[in-house]
């Protein structure tokens, strides 16, 4: 069945809303376009589409066209579908940004005077499992990195890349968009990243990764560039066009290959490192906050549980009274 008219058009001035008025990135509007078509045109199912499973006694009737229909029952029995639906049920942590974009949808609904009340406000989602970031050694970084030698243009690019991924503890999203212009020339002791939401923020960088960088931009960069269309982006291919976060993971992983680590290693896992090593080394966690840019120093606290965990592990293994 196709969402009726009214929903659709709903949905479509959100989406508008959240692009232009709040200004989210592409890839933002991009996820919340794909959780609201699930919403919707779960809404304007029928019932017997459903598992048996989330239909209980008492559900609210489907299937809905009008928004002022929805009840909180109909939030709860979307949230019990997803989680219990025949065909690939959702983890908790899906689960819970849908919920996100759904409850966005509907505040939006009633800040328009499109519906009476929210009804989706008070919905809680699943309860996520605790997990830690996974971050490696120093040592096995060290190793990793030293994979990377070498004078032709690929190593030094790659040298590159990785260095200011672990100096900078950025998403490798936010290296992979980097131009030229966003390496500051004044020393070259810092770079301008752009985040979620397009916030930006200076981040310094260190001796080591200053000379990657350098050596790449004056060895590796202008033959690499010679090889396709003019572009400002900082890291190229070997075609002369930008990376591209597939590439970088790709780069990551045939530098582990190298390395002989047997841990899984990915552009995530040296942001995870970056700031688990910062913490071990006394920084504090604010300071790292603001360095990877989250926006809640809550999510930077979980970083300080990979720490904990390490020192409990070296009191149980090197203390006499430990066990």
């Amino acid at each position: 069945m196709s969402i009726a008219a009214p929903v659709a058009t709903a949905v479509h001035s959100y989406l508008r809303h959240v692009a232009v008025e709040r200004g989210l990135a592409g890839n933002t509007v991009a996820a919340y376009r794909r959780d609201l078509g699930l919403y919707t045109a779960w809404l304007v199912a029928e019932p017997e589409t459903d598992t048996a499973a989330t239909i209980a006694a008492g559900a609210p009737p489907r299937p809905i066209t009008d928004l002022r229909a929805v009840t909180r029952g109909h939030i709860s029995a979307f949230v019990q579908y997803l989680g219990l639906r025949s065909t690939s049920p959702l983890t908790a942590a899906s689960i819970a940004r849908i919920l996100s974009t759904v409850r966005g949808f509907h505040s939006f609904l009633l800040d328009e005077g499109l519906v009476e009340a929210d009804v989706a406000h008070d919905t809680k989602p699943p309860k996520l499992a605790l997990r830690l970031p996974k971050a490696i050694s120093i040592e096995q970084v060290t190793a990793l990195l030293a994979a990377t030698d070498g004078d032709d243009v690929q190593r030094l690019r790659d040298r590159a890349l990785l260095e200011l991924l672990y100096a900078t503890g950025a998403r490798v999203s936010e290296v992979v968009n980097l131009n030229v212009d966003d390496v500051l020339v004044e020393g070259f002791d810092s770079v301008r990243l752009t985040g979620k939401g397009d916030k930006q923020r200076i981040v310094p960088v260190g001796s080591f990764a200053r000379t990657a960088v350098s050596d790449y931009l004056v060895r590796a960069r202008p033959m690499l560039s010679a090889r396709g269309r003019s572009t400002p982006a900082l890291f190229l291919g070997l075609r002369g066009q930008r990376v591209s976060r597939q590439n970088a993971w790709l780069i990551i992983r045939a530098a582990a290959e190298r390395a002989g680590l047997t841990v899984p290693v990915s552009p995530h896992t040296l942001r995870h490192s970056f700031a688990t090593h910062l913490l071990a080394g006394g920084a504090d966690v604010r300071v790292v906050q603001e360095l990877l840019g989250h926006s809640s120093v809550a999510t930077t606290q979980i970083y300080t549980l990979v720490t904990i965990d390490t020192l409990r592990d070296m009191y149980t293994t090197a203390h006499p009274r430990a066990r």
